[in-house]
């Protein structure tokens, strides 16, 4: 996977903003740029046979119904729509991973890791941000399950990582990406945030 330019590498501030002064003793929102992922779209062809409840990538099933992700410490598969997955990992093979139990007369499989920009927001009131530009009943969210939305009118894919505190990894198309960090960091401003 080469490394390129990522959408916020000039944009995204390090340090304490907004109303942190007054959290006293709460621990803050935190607010990162994630980087060096592979994203990578899997489709099943309608005219497979294949049931994807036989395929295990990286020893995790493949989610089947909606808001289910399977994850374990280096991958997170996603499901994004019947017979479509997408597939987050920190390793370097995953491609050819997916390939060796994927086949083409099966399944398309597409490399979109520089297509995305990816916000991490983590902390007690990042529901709370979610919820102030985003449609989804946030209280019904839990950890592993992942939605595609919009925030502020931005086509959004979210995925709870975590719940201990709340820890979302956030999506977008790599052209909205300076637009949806600067609406998270407005939305984070009342709470008071770190950029990490």
């Amino acid at each position: 996977m080469k490394l390129a330019v990522t959408s916020l590498e000039h944009i995204h501030k390090k340090g304490r903003f907004g109303n942190y002064q007054k959290q006293s003793g709460k621990k803050l929102l935190e607010i990162s740029e994630v980087k060096n992922l592979a994203i990578i779209h899997l489709v099943q062809y309608k005219k497979s046979k294949i049931q994807p409840n036989t395929i295990k990538l990286e020893n995790l099933e493949l989610p089947l119904d909606n808001p289910k992700v399977t994850a374990n410490k280096e991958t997170r598969i996603l499901w994004s729509a019947p017979r479509t997955w997408l597939i987050i990992s920190s390793k370097k093979n995953i491609i050819s991973n997916i390939k060796n139990k994927c086949d083409r007369e099966n399944f398309a499989i597409t490399d979109i890791s520089h297509s995305k920009s990816i916000i991490e927001l983590e902390g007690n009131d990042a529901k709370e941000v979610l919820k102030k530009g985003c449609p989804f009943n946030f209280n019904e969210f839990h950890k592993n399950n992942c939605l595609n939305s919009t925030y502020n009118g931005m086509s959004i894919i979210v995925d709870m990582i975590n719940d201990k505190p709340d820890k979302f990894i956030i999506f977008s198309l790599r052209s909205f990406g300076e637009s949806l960090y600067h609406s998270l960091t407005d939305a984070s401003l009342e709470f008071g945030y770190v950029g990490k």
